[in-house]
């Protein structure tokens, strides 16, 4: 019998899935919808996503349009966005809310630099952990006499296989987000 890697692949792309969704909420100076993904306003008594109550547009390359469907939310939308800390300026008009990006300076490039090697390494310790896992699963197979010592060896290095494949592709997405964002 030889193992069956099907859930550890499963695991590793929703950890590449991740961080390809982490990347995309951060403020590179494109005006992004999905920046807004993780601003949540207060509604009606309870933190609602932004998404669900207006429509995110792009206006042009450095501007979104934030049209909310009750008029009445403006002002708390405004304060969300705000709040967020993301770094985009928010003017106020009668459609609604327009949100700004500003030109990347030099520094603060590199800092956005430094947030994307640490959601790299982030989901590098989640590929270790992944991997621990299943390494562990194997052995235990093992033991139970499932697999024989060969097919253990096998295992091992198809694991470690698949672990550096994973770990290319993360690397991929880090120096493509990378050179998106030092332009």
């Amino acid at each position: 019998m030889q193992y069956n890697f099907t859930n550890f692949k499963t695991e590793l792309k929703k950890v590449g899935d991740y961080l390809g969704k982490e990347y995309s909420q951060l403020n590179i100076g494109r005006a992004s919808p999905m920046v807004l993904d993780g601003v949540s306003v207060e509604s009606y008594g309870s933190r609602v996503p932004l998404k669900n109550i207006a429509s995110v547009s792009i206006e042009d390359p450095k501007t979104l349009r934030v049209a909310p469907w009750d008029k009445g939310q403006i002002k708390d939308i405004e304060k969300a966005i705000n709040a967020s800390n993301l770094g985009l300026s928010v003017a106020t008009d009668d459609a609604g809310i327009r949100v700004i990006f500003p030109q990347l300076t030099t520094e603060s490039r590199q800092s956005l630099v430094k947030v994307l090697k640490e959601k790299l390494e982030e989901q590098k310790v989640s590929v270790r952990r992944e991997r621990e896992r299943v390494w562990e699963d194997v052995q235990s197979k093992e033991k139970e006499g499932k697999l024989t010592e060969d097919e253990r060896f096998k295992a091992k290095d198809e694991l470690q296989k698949i672990v550096d494949e994973a770990n290319r592709s993360l690397e991929a997405t880090f120096e493509k987000k990378q050179k998106e964002v030092m332009g």
